[in-house]
């Protein structure tokens, strides 16, 4: 199937029942989190992927999980992403507290760590893992909870009965700004923070994230987050990407 970037996934059937099937890079600690965070989720009444049990009952096997395919499509228009957001602050409000992912580690836990899930601080120079904690600061003020982590049009699967989040291979706790950084504009946030510096949060997050994993999205995304904090301090002697 396509969106995969990081992890195999397969369409496939089992008699008339239509599956996903998923091979997981994370360890295993890591996919359990992440199994376990959506089974919470699906019990609070969000829409998510549910692991089909093996039959000897685990939820995944060597790290391959089976998921029942979730029909339906991307948001079509700014009703669709209000019915997103409701989704995303049940999600928030429904794992204050929850514990971060194994192996993982919060913007704010990485203003001092170097690094947490795919984020590598060390591997970028200093003064673009500068950049990218700076622009982390104005977002960090908020209570942390469970977040998507990779929020954004192709995650989401609207039908007109149901809202579906799927792809939680990033997810991890962290404030909720990060999961309405890359929502529409026009889309009004129950969040407090300028806008501006929440989008810039989210591209921060991306370009650290697939420094090494993704390095050519990585660098793209780097120098979109110069464009947007061109006009501010963040951006005063700060090495430009390579072209």
């Amino acid at each position: 199937m396509p969106g995969g970037a990081r992890n195999p996934v397969y369409r496939a059937r089992r008699g008339g029942e239509e599956l996903v099937v998923r091979i997981s890079g994370r360890s295993v600690e890591s996919l359990t989190w992440e199994l376990d965070l959506l089974q919470a989720l699906s019990d609070a009444g969000v829409v998510v992927p549910i692991p089909v049990p093996t039959d000897d009952g685990r939820s995944h096997a060597d790290r391959v999980v089976v998921q029942r395919f979730i029909p339906g499509g991307p948001p079509r228009d700014g009703h669709d992403w209000r019915r997103v957001v409701g989704v995303l602050q049940l999600v928030h409000a429904t794992t204050i507290g929850w514990p971060q992912r194994p192996g993982f580690a919060s913007a704010r836990q990485l203003l001092t760590q170097v690094r947490g899930g795919d984020v590598d601080l060390s591997a970028m120079p200093e003064p673009i893992a500068e950049l990218v904690r700076r622009a982390w600061l104005p977002v960090l003020g908020g209570t942390e909870s469970a977040v998507h982590g990779d929020l954004g049009a192709g995650n989401v699967l609207i039908t007109d009965d149901q809202v579906a989040l799927i792809d939680w291979d990033e997810s991890r706790v962290d404030v909720p700004a990060f999961d309405y950084a890359h929502l529409p504009r026009s889309v009004l946030l129950p969040i407090a923070g300028d806008r501006s510096a929440i989008v810039a949060a989210g591209v921060a997050w991306e370009t650290a994230t697939c420094w090494t994993t993704e390095p050519d999205y990585g660098r793209r995304r780097l120098a979109e987050l110069h464009d947007l904090t061109a006009l501010t301090a963040l951006s005063d002697d700060v090495v430009k990407p390579e072209t």
